[in-house]
């Protein structure tokens, strides 16, 4: 009984993570959720009116869900933005997949040797206020910047250094990239399109250090940079002048650092995606329950009756046609007892436990399959409240896991693992 329940159990959870598995390829769950956050903190926050229509229709049922908060309470702040991570539950099934894909375009070409200028996010509250504040386009003439008694060729290092900061100004959407935007051009080497987007779902640490000392190199140094990520409103400047700070301006210490903070935000957002993925194999177990109406304390007394069915048919050759009466309950009247005892023997009790789903299969006489529809039958099973606290004792134990009910299989069945070491001669 111990090895059919865990045995229903490993196979089920197994389903669940697969399914689960299909959705979060086939949606690129994983990439866009590492891109909403690389999003939210190199880039800044997303203005609340740049969101999708997807967005604002949550926005409304969660308003709904919380009639007790007046309506400005929900909106996100102009100044401040919003963030383009779910922030409940509702988000993680439908913002995330379906809403507004924060993945960088994909794109087949290396590298470039020069990186284009660094640019306001489009959709950004930097980007917003860039626009209303009226920031003209195109910086002012080199000669308008320096002496004019000599060429900007002959500038003096003072008049050089102004002309470096001027360079490396932040331009307005359209005309440069933004910060995701050129770290993505440093990764776009091992990449591969899905949907015209980038697939990227892992960043090694070492590799997010080097590319932001690429930046740095090419946008001028990490001060330029820091100071540019200040005008751009992003939070990644923060952690940044903290890092360099404690480098006392040392590259190699800096690269160092910026690796062990970026590897500790990696492993807050795993535990924050393992979070929200907790609420998705909730619902996922609780459809494949559901589908297969799979009650486990029923599942339990058929493992049991199973085995007594076994036992009376193993003392048949003893006891005589006698042992057979236990099986006549689960024969149709006036059906040959013999034919009726090898139905029952041929299905037992663990393949029983799939053929209470709305639509069912068996194998014919000529070996092909025959499909039914049963799903009054299970409609039944759904609404009757005597299998509901079966139902339950099922979705609670698809929680634990596929490799919780594995590793009690082994412990149960015997079974060891293989371990690896030379064989004795």
């Amino acid at each position: 009984m111990a090895i059919g329940l865990v045995l229903a159990f490993l196979l089920l959870s197994l389903l669940v993570s697969g399914i689960n598995e299909g959705i979060v390829r086939l949606l690129g769950i994983r990439s866009k959720f590492l891109w909403a956050y690389l999003r939210d903190t190199l880039d800044g926050a997303e203005t609340a009116d740049g969101t999708s229509r997807l967005d604002r229709v949550l926005d409304v049922l969660k308003r709904f869900g919380r009639r007790a908060r007046p309506p400005l309470t929900q909106a996100a702040s102009p100044e401040e933005g919003r963030s383009r991570l779910p922030a409940s539950v509702m988000g993680v099934f439908a913002r995330l997949p379906f809403g507004r894909d924060p993945r960088p375009a994909f794109s087949r070409q290396p590298p470039p040797v020069e990186s284009p200028p660094l640019a306001a996010a489009a959709g950004s509250v930097a980007a917003e206020q860039m626009a209303a504040a009226g920031t003209a386009a195109d910086p002012a003439p080199a000669d308008a910047r320096v002496d004019p008694a000599h060429p900007a060729e002959q500038a003096d290092p003072v008049e050089t250094a102004v002309l470096a900061a001027d360079a490396s100004a932040v331009l307005p959407p359209g005309q440069g990239k933004s910060m995701a935007e050129l770290l993505h051009e440093r990764l776009q080497e091992i990449d591969h399109a899905k949907r015209g987007r980038t697939s990227i779902a892992d960043i090694p640490p070492a590799r997010f250090a080097v590319a932001v000392l690429e930046i740095a190199t090419e946008h001028g140094g990490v001060e330029t940079l820091m100071r540019d990520l200040d005008a751009l409103k992003s939070p990644f400047s923060r952690p940044l002048k903290a890092v360099w700070d404690r480098a006392s301006h040392d590259l190699e210490a800096f690269r160092r650092g910026v690796e062990d903070w970026f590897d500790g935000e990696m492993e807050r957002l795993s535990l924050l995606y393992r979070r929200y993925v907790r609420w998705v194999l909730v619902a996922l177990g609780l459809v494949v329950t559901l589908v297969f109406s799979m009650d486990s304390l029923e599942y339990g007394k058929s493992l049991l009756r199973d085995n007594a069915y076994r036992s009376a048919v193993t003392a048949f050759g003893q006891s005589g046609p006698q042992a057979l009466e236990p099986l006549r309950e689960q024969c149709e009247p006036g059906r040959d007892p013999y034919a009726c005892v090898t139905d029952v023997l041929s299905t037992p009790a663990f393949v029983k436990i799939f053929t209470h789903a709305p639509v069912s299969v068996t194998m014919d006489a000529s070996g092909g399959p025959a499909w039914a529809w049963r799903g009054g039958d299970w409609w039944g099973r759904l609404t009757s409240p005597g299998h509901w606290p079966g139902f339950l004792v099922t979705l609670l134990a698809l929680l634990f896991g596929a490799p919780f009910w594995w590793d009690i299989l082994r412990r149960v069945s015997g079974l060891r693992a293989r371990t690896s070491g030379s064989t004795p001669s």
